[in-house]
């Protein structure tokens, strides 16, 4: 954690509600949490957000917890009640930004769209995650991060030819349309200052894959061409791929820039390749890929995984091995650039990951793990001027 003063972080006296679940939405708001701004995480009463019980737990809590939910306030609120639904109005017309992942039409049926709210507060910004959209034929659709990955043309890609399609190791397509939410938050908020108005975000997890795509669809528009999977292979790049070494272990080479191809070739001996005419650029490369990498695969499997990073580090050819978490936390580059922090949280203090992006005069912080269910519902809805009494009722009526 580093120490500098909250008025200086770049987000402060920003003010965000969290109405979301699991991973899309409570990602950006623990992003924009991290630099500065005031983050109100509204849960529901008695169970909270599903996260809590996922994956590895500790003291009846997720580890993932304090690293999705770090440098927030915990509000727990029946959103289907009328009276939570009163709650939120009076939060919303103090906020700058409200997050949400609901499916399309859920806020609308408790009276707390983006029509009505913005109508409240209209310098509000309304960050909006969802499967398809808030538009189109697919917007009822219940839509999770898995299908996003699906359709937006992941899945397809990923895994070997004639095998079934793998997934990616983490819920990408939710944190990918995380950061293409904070990105238009963040443009929302700038023009903001010259209009004075807040607008809404349409964000779908669908669409925040498909960006990612590449020329997927101009080479199909072109030549009909259909992207295959290719294993650890980089299609139409050559050569990038993974390479197996005499120890058992893996090493990753990139050497598909011309003059580090060229460097490659010569370490490995093979100065044959190095000066061929037909492999003096990429695309000349990419039609002889499995000569190549049969190639460097027939180098690597004589060595072991440290001899080949080191040889190919002297002969500057970017090359890695895959990492394990253990790999991580002990890497010095990772401790170097902070990315290893160690937090105190309810569980005990744990390491998570760092903040990014790094800047350089204002750079962001974690000041806390994830709150416990409903630590923060008192102060808030004192701050909102209701009485004691007013909480006793609100908790005795199951409403908070």
């Amino acid at each position: 954690m580093n120490g500098q003063n909250e008025s200086s972080l770049p987000l402060h006296g920003l003010k965000v509600i969290e109405m979301g679940q699991l991973i899309a939405g409570p990602f950006a708001s623990k992003m924009l949490g991290e630099f500065g701004a005031e983050v109100i995480k509204i849960e529901p009463p008695g169970v909270g957000d599903p996260l809590r019980k996922w994956r590895k737990l500790k003291d009846g809590t997720s580890l993932w917890w304090h690293v999705q939910s770090r440098n927030k306030q915990s509000v727990t609120l029946d959103l289907k009640a009328a009276e939570g639904q009163q709650i939120v109005r009076q939060l919303v017309a103090e906020a700058d930004v409200l997050v949400e992942n609901f499916r399309p039409g859920t806020l609308e049926a408790w009276r707390l769209g983006w029509d009505e709210l913005s109508r409240l507060n209209p310098r509000l910004i309304m960050l909006r995650i969802s499967g398809y959209g808030q538009t189109g034929p697919y917007r009822d659709l219940p839509g999770f991060g898995v299908i996003g990955e699906a359709m937006g043309g992941l899945r397809y890609l990923s895994g070997y030819s004639g095998q079934p399609p793998v997934r990616v190791g983490v819920s990408i397509g939710d944190s990918l349309s995380s950061l293409y939410g904070v990105i238009g938050v963040l443009l929302a908020l700038q023009e903001r200052n010259r209009s004075g108005k807040g607008q809404e975000i349409d964000v779908a997890l669908y669409e925040s894959v498909f960006a990612m795509m590449e020329s997927l669809v101009p080479e199909y528009d072109a030549f009909g061409y259909v992207r295959e999977p290719a294993g650890s292979a980089l299609p139409g790049i050559t050569p990038s791929n993974s390479y197996l070494c005499n120890d058992g272990a893996y090493v990753l080479i990139a050497g598909n820039g011309d003059s580090i191809y060229k460097r490659l070739m010569t370490l490995m001996g093979r100065q044959d390749l190095a000066d061929d005419a037909r492999f003096a650029h990429n695309d000349g490369r990419a039609q002889h890929a499995e000569l190549i990498d049969t190639a460097i695969g027939e180098w690597t499997v004589q060595h072991s995984r440290d001899e080949v990073i080191e040889a190919l580090k002297a002969a500057r050819v970017p090359a890695g091995y895959p990492y394990t978490a253990a790999d991580i936390v002990k890497d010095p580059h990772y401790l170097a650039r902070q990315m290893i922090e160690k937090v105190e949280t309810f569980a005990g203090p744990l390491k998570v990951p760092g903040v990014l992006p790094k800047l350089s005069r204002t750079p962001g912080r974690i000041g806390a793990g994830g709150p416990h269910l409903g630590e923060h519902t008192d102060d808030v809805l004192e701050g909102l001027g209701l009485s004691d009494d007013q909480v006793r009722g609100l908790r005795e009526r199951g409403i908070i």
